[in-house]
Formats: C-alpha cells, sequence, structure tokens
C-alpha cells in the first residue's frame, strides 16, 4: 500500500535539508529567452506564437508581470515577459490599465493575447502564487517552476491551481516548466493543469509534474465537454494521486510521457472522451489508464506504450480499467506531425529534458536529448562570410516598410533601412526589437545588422523571428551578420534580449542567402 502524498514527500525534503547542511548550492543554468516552437495541438487554429515579435520586457516581481502587462498598447500588443527571482504574495499586487485585468492573488492573464513568460538567469519560481489563463489566446509559459498553489490555508491563490486556464481560451503552449504540490485536497491543494470551459489547442511539453493529489483536468463535469485537442508530450508525472490527466469529453494526444507512482489512478478518459496513448513509459502504477469513478464512458487508442510494476484494478460500476491488456477501442486521427521516442527510451529521455532550468533541452526522436535547436543556423560554417564582412547582393530593406517596437532615443524605424550609417534607431532601454517588412512574401536567408558608431558591440544576445509564423530563424549574440536557412516572409524581426548599454541599430540589412 503506497503512502500519501504528504507522507512520501518527507524523505525528499529531509534530502534536501541535508544538502543545505552541508552548505550545498544548488544552481541553475541561464536560460534564453523563450525558444524552439510550439508542438502539437498548439501548432493548430493558426499556432501559438505568444509575444514573438514584440517588446521583451524584465521582471523580478509578480507586481512588475503585471504592470509590463498594463503597459502595453493595446491588449494584444504581443510582449515577451523575461521572468528571474520568486514571484509570490509578498511582490505581487494588482495593476490597472486599459490592456490588461490584473488581480493580486495570481499572476492573471485575463482577457489578453499574445504573450510570452519565460524564466531567465537563476530561474522563475511562482511560490504559492499560480498562473490563471482566462479569455486569452497565444499564450506561451516557458521554463518555470510554479510550486505549492493552495485553495485551502494559508495563503490561497488561483482555486489551488498551478496554472488554470478558463472561459474560451485558444492556444496555450506550456513548456520545460516544473509544477508541483506537497500533498493532495485534504492539504489544501487542487490540481496541477486544469482546463475548462471551452479551452482548446493546448500543449504541455517537457514538464514535470509531481507530489500532488490531482495531476490535472480537461473538463469541471460530465457536462462540460467543450474543452479538448490537448497535446501532452515528453513529460513526468511523479507521484500523483490520480487525473493524469482527466478528461471529460473532447481529444487528447499523450506520448513519450514516464508516469511514475500513479498511486489511483492515471490516464482518466470519460464523457465520451477520446485519447491517442503512444509510446509512453508507466511505471510503479496502478490503473495508469481507463475510465474511472464514472459510468459515463470513454474511448483510447492505445500503441507502443510500456507497463512496468503496474496493478489494475477488477472492472465493475464506475471502474473501467484498460488492462491489464490494454486494447484500443476507438482511433484517433492527429492533424500535425510528430516523431515518437521509442518506449523504451522515455524514462532517459524525459530524465534529461523534463522541467524547468534543464537548459530547454529536447529530444532529437531517437531517445538522445539536446538543445532545443539542433542545427542553429548561427553556427559557424566555413561557407558563410566573417561577421565583419558585408553580404553580397541587394539589400531588401531598401525600398521595403519597417517598423518596430519603439521609437525611444533614435528617430524612426525608417533609420535602419535608409544606407545611411548616421541615423539609429534605439529601444526604450536595454532590449526591444526591430522589424523590417514587405508587402509581398520575400525570401530572406541572411542579415546584417550594423551598429552606429561609437556604439559598436553593445549588442548582446538576440533571436532573429520570422514574424509571419513565430519561429526563431536564429539566436546567438554581437551583431553583424547571422546567417539561417532561407525562408519566405513578409515581416522579419530582430529581437535584442541583452545588452551591455543602450544599442544603436544604424543599419538591419536583409538579403536573400
Amino acid at each position: 500500500m503506497r503512502r500519501p502524498v504528504a507522507l512520501r514527500l518527507q524523505a525528499a525534503l529531509g534530502t534536501l535539508a541535508l544538502a543545505a547542511a552541508a552548505g550545498v548550492v544548488l544552481t541553475m543554468p541561464e536560460a534564453a529567452a523563450a525558444a524552439g516552437g510550439a508542438t502539437g495541438y498548439a501548432t493548430q487554429n493558426g499556432g501559438t506564437t505568444g509575444g514573438a515579435g514584440g517588446q521583451t520586457v524584465r521582471a523580478t516581481t509578480g507586481t512588475a508581470i503585471h504592470e509590463a502587462l498594463c503597459g502595453r498598447a493595446d491588449s494584444s500588443t504581443p510582449i515577451t515577459i523575461e521572468v528571474e527571482g520568486t514571484i509570490n504574495h509578498g511582490n505581487t499586487s494588482k495593476v490597472s490599465g486599459d490592456s490588461c485585468n490584473t488581480a493580486a492573488d495570481r499572476i492573471e492573464l485575463k482577457q489578453v493575447s499574445n504573450i510570452t513568460i519565460v524564466g531567465v538567469g537563476n530561474g522563475a519560481v511562482f511560490d504559492q502564487l499560480g498562473i490563471h489563463i482566462r479569455e486569452s489566446s497565444n499564450i506561451i509559459i516557458q521554463n518555470v517552476t510554479v510550486r505549492n498553489v493552495k485553495k485551502s490555508g494559508s495563503p490561497t491563490s488561483n482555486g489551488g491551481d498551478a496554472i488554470g486556464m478558463e472561459s474560451d481560451v485558444r492556444n496555450v503552449w506550456v513548456d520545460h516548466s516544473t509544477l508541483e504540490a506537497s500533498g493532495g485536497e485534504s492539504e489544501g491543494y487542487d490540481g496541477l493543469f486544469d482546463m475548462k470551459d471551452n479551452t482548446q489547442y493546448v500543449t504541455l511539453s517537457y514538464s514535470v509534474l509531481r507530489n500532488s493529489g490531482r495531476g490535472g483536468l480537461i473538463g469541471s463535469s460530465e457536462s462540460d465537454t467543450s474543452n479538448g485537442y490537448v497535446t501532452f508530450h515528453h513529460n513526468l508525472y511523479e507521484n500523483i494521486d490520480s487525473r493524469a490527466p482527466l478528461l471529460r469529453g473532447g481529444t487528447a494526444h499523450m506520448y513519450n510521457n514516464h508516469y511514475v507512482s500513479l498511486n489511483k489512478s492515471g490516464i482518466n478518459s470519460r464523457a465520451g472522451a477520446k485519447a491517442k496513448v503512444d509510446n509512453n513509459y508507466f511505471e510503479d502504477s496502478k490503473d495508469v489508464l481507463g475510465t474511472f469513478y464514472t459510468d459515463a464512458a470513454g474511448s483510447w487508442q492505445v500503441s507502443g506504450n510500456i507497463f512496468d510494476n503496474v496493478t489494475w484494478s477488477e472492472p465493475g460500476g464506475d471502474n473501467n480499467p484498460a488492462g491489464p491488456d490494454p486494447q484500443s477501442n476507438t482511433t484517433v486521427s492527429i492533424p500535425y506531425s510528430y516523431g515518437l521516442d521509442d518506449a523504451s527510451c522515455v524514462p532517459s529521455v524525459v530524465s534529461g529534458t523534463a522541467g524547468a532550468n534543464k537548459g530547454l533541452k529536447v529530444s532529437d526522436g531517437s531517445c538522445t536529448p539536446q538543445s532545443p535547436d539542433p542545427t542553429d543556423p548561427t553556427d559557424p560554417d566555413p561557407t558563410d562570410p566573417d561577421p565583419t564582412d558585408p553580404p553580397s547582393g541587394t539589400n531588401l530593406s531598401v525600398g521595403a516598410g519597417s517598423d518596430g517596437s519603439s521609437k525611444a532615443s533614435g528617430t524612426s524605424y525608417g533609420n535602419v533601412r535608409d544606407g545611411d550609417l548616421g541615423t539609429y534607431w534605439s529601444p526604450a532601454g536595454t532590449t526591444g526589437s526591430i522589424s523590417v517588412k514587405w508587402s509581398s512574401a520575400t525570401t530572406v536567408g541572411k542579415i546584417n545588422i550594423r551598429e552606429a558608431a561609437g556604439s559598436e558591440g553593445t549588442v548582446g544576445s538576440y533571436r532573429v523571428v520570422n514574424h509571419d509564423t513565430g519561429a526563431v530563424l536564429a539566436s546567438g549574440s554581437g551583431a553583424g551578420v547571422i546567417g539561417f536557412s532561407p525562408v519566405s516572409l513578409e515581416k522579419i524581426t530582430f529581437e535584442i534580449t541583452g545588452a551591455s548599454g543602450t544599442p544603436k541599430i544604424a543599419e538591419f540589412e536583409t538579403y536573400a542567402g
């Protein structure tokens, strides 16, 4: 018989205490701004790009996060909020404005769109403070830890959900995050990842969910079946009593997840739901798939899974486990492309990639963790020119329209495409973005960022983004020539995510390749 969640935590907490007593310092690596691209169902319905193409700001308090949301031109102006430090009740307050609708007891993303929240530096921890997404769309949350959010006791936040979504939410990608509690409902906690009231096109990837009575749900009741199209891949579910997830209606795709110590039940498909369950590894668990606690049946399609020390209860009444020999009882058509790791290597590849502060590592589809862009187009290539040498060919920026995030101390956006090194554009501070756009699709394979005289070397880290899709074309540090695989687009954005001062961009040149 397994012990309750709260008791099973004592060994882990004891280990941390010993580490602290021994003077061990656990450090977390620097994380880049939101990296990679959305996967799974978050790629559908127009895709999920978050704040790509907008301004990038840094926040170290919950109030600063709300201020960034409220400081935008309107509620749909793209923004990337880089978060570092511990966000809690003590540094989070309600902020008002025309472009936001915030609250004091949670991070509130309400009636907004086009937002990325990404942990950077020494890490972002939302301590006892949940993230709430309501009536919003195109949201990315990446590289954060959300822990110990309570619905009862003190302090309370977000109904006890680490991340909760409700009321007409569309296109959310949560990636490389750690969601954890310290017990179940009797200890004051609820779900780690909940979706209800018409929430659709969501992906949870490379994340850790642990030490909770409830992993999460899709649909709050048997009648709340308007949710779905959710993908879960390369996640670790560890020490979860149930709801991994609970699916009421709708469709979900679970692949390459590692489930360890699902203590009462796991994937609970009910009320007409369909679950596609591919190449997962279930270990030391009970009733990992089926319809439980209801006579409103759901269904599943299974393939390539491994069941390692999994026990199954007897069917009957409100209990319909899929095992001990799970067989498909429906078919599910998946509209996006995806690669499957073999289930046998899922524990190792998930261990090397899932959770916050893992360097955003992903699987290469053959069981090997790697950096998010294995073919980084900024890697040196002997055929590329030296970064100090201008590329040959026609500068496509001349004669094109251009825009950016802020005129700031520069004179105008047009100064980056006038061929005059004596004029420049600057962001409002050390970070910001500038774009070049065309009236029709144009092929670009190389850019040249030229800093104004006297400011050379100011630009630090950067990203080059296909503004049409949100895809990151290149990332690195320092201005100069940046090459990438040629792509047809109407707008390309150079995002400055770090600098030693206020950058001065004299020219943003674009070339076919």
